[in-house]
């Protein structure tokens, strides 16, 4: 039995009515790991009113003109993701570890001479790995919910007619037909007719109502997902410094996303009622994007305390997906079923404005002993939005994430205690869930910490960061909406190299 993601295409078609994203796409989009140079992890990335660290620059813009001369930095990490799963009665595990990244930039420097009150002009170029999309898991269970259910959902109020090959039985024509004129809802019922899943309670054409092939009972299921991909972040910094007491920024930065995801659902059955008693139901998704958003940020020195106030705008991105599927299924004859139409579902490119955020920031040092350091941010979900906005589908998936996601809060602290040319470092990290039902996304918790030496115009710094989070994502938004249960545990060791020019 042939269960390939990787379909030839036999034709290329744009569908005029998208309605495959969701609110893990608004989720995934708009969210990002702490990322960055070791002592930017080590200090859970607690630096809005610190600077003089090229991650920094990704908090404040200001943290440039905090650079006492030019300086260049290059990060690589070490990141392991471990997930226990739940699925109904079902548990396994999930593992995924890798080399990353993290970061790789530098800042320049210009001092002016002493009667200039604006003493330093910094220039500033800084690549940060936002998100690793990286996943492969597979989960199974029991449930008394059948996909049958996703089928049927799409599929009451759509004419018979649409989802009839006609004479010429051609699946991948009709297919590409339906997604061309009618979208993602029709094709999704199509195919659930086509491979005998769900059946018309009448053969007149016009009949609008359907019911299930597959029997009442249990249901063993099994679902495979491999995920790969990242969002990262070019920047291009501009700072200042006027007199000594007031540091300037502003980031002018390049987004990219690059995402692409397989998935098969298996269900099994023997229920007495059931016409069909397996079913292999395949999705692949390929996702590539580019955005831009700016920060304006500011640093004021008073002695020994820092205070910092970063704006970040939204990002703004344009986004292209294409999308393959396939659906087969089985009897207890043994009368195998493949719908596996040859084409590539090309969405016209839309957009997505990821919300704004604000960080008030907090510094103090002790001399040239040590430093305490707390930032604050805050992030309104709920004002993610697609675009564009007169498309019907767009509206109602706006109107989902207003009603499903909130304003949520991140705090941060961070400290650093030298020894001579040692720096010892830790930190901890709060992020609230960005969802009203907290049970969907839980909030973060994470700590830090890390060391560091100091060579004169050389540093090397090692750092540790280990975040917990719980996720209960629903396999499909629709029928078949049985959460899989994610509990998350992501940890970094990164080594920073960063040195004088």
């Amino acid at each position: 039995m042939k269960k390939s993601l990787l379909l030839l295409s036999s034709f290329l078609f744009l569908s005029h009515l998208l309605q495959a994203q969701d609110l893990k796409d608004a989720y995934r989009y708009s969210s990002s790991e702490l990322s960055g140079t070791a002592r930017y992890i080590s200090m859970a990335g607690a630096f809005g009113a610190l600077g003089g660290d090229l991650s920094a620059m990704s908090v404040n813009p200001a943290s440039s003109a905090v650079f006492l001369s030019s300086n260049a930095s290059v990060s690589l990490g070490y990141r392991d993701l471990d997930n226990s799963l739940r699925y109904n009665n079902g548990m396994s595990g999930s593992n995924e570890s890798m080399i990353e990244l993290g970061n790789l930039g530098g800042v320049f420097v210009f001092s002016s001479n002493g009667e200039n009150n604006w003493r330093k002009f910094s220039l500033g170029l800084n690549y940060n790995t936002s998100s690793i999309y990286d996943e492969n898991y597979s989960v199974q269970g029991t449930s008394t919910n059948s996909i049958d259910q996703y089928f049927l959902d799409y599929a009451n109020g759509v004419e018979l007619d649409l989802l009839q090959t006609g004479r010429n039985g051609n699946i991948d024509e009709q297919y590409a037909v339906l997604g061309e004129q009618y979208g993602f809802p029709v094709q999704q019922a199509f195919l659930g007719y086509q491979a005998y899943v769900i059946e018309a309670e009448t053969d007149d054409p016009q009949n609008r109502d359907y019911f299930s092939l597959i029997g009442p009972g249990n249901f063993h299921q099994r679902y495979n997902q491999v995920a790969t991909g990242l969002n990262g972040k070019l920047s291009f910094n501009l700072g200042t410094q006027f007199k000594d007491f007031l540091y300037l920024g502003l980031n002018l930065n390049s987004h990219f996303i690059n995402y692409e995801t397989a998935s098969e659902f298996s269900e099994f059955n023997n229920n007495p009622a059931s016409e069909t008693t397996e079913v292999y139901f395949g999705n692949s998704l390929y996702t590539n994007g580019d955005g831009f958003s700016f920060q304006l940020g500011g640093i004021v020195k008073l002695n020994d305390l820092r205070l910092g106030f970063t704006y970040d705008s939204p990002t703004w991105y344009n986004i292209r997906e294409e999308t393959t599927q396939y659906l087969e299924t089985n009897t207890p004859e043994d009368d195998f079923v493949s719908v596996a139409p040859n084409i590539i579902n090309i969405y016209p490119e839309y957009r997505l404005q990821t919300p704004a955020r604000y960080t008030g920031s907090l510094a103090y040092l002790f001399g040239q002993r040590g430093l305490i350091s707390f930032d604050y941010s805050f992030k309104d979900y709920s004002s993610i939005e697609f675009r564009p906005g007169g498309d019907p589908a767009y509206q109602d998936l706006n109107r989902q994430v207003a009603n499903n996601m909130k304003a949520a809060s991140t705090f941060r602290i961070g400290g650093e205690y030298r020894i001579s040319n040692f720096s010892l470092r830790g930190g901890y990290r709060f992020e609230e869930s960005p969802f009203e039902n907290e049970n969907r996304v839980g909030d973060l918790t994470g700590y830090t910490g890390g060391i560091g030496y100091n060579f004169g115009n050389i540093n090397l710094d090692l750092g540790y960061s280990y975040m917990t989070q719980q996720e209960n994502m629903p396999i499909y938004n629709t029928g078949l909406t049985d959460p899989i249960s994610f509990d998350r545990e992501l940890s970094k060791v990164v080594l920073s190299l960063s040195f004088g020019l």
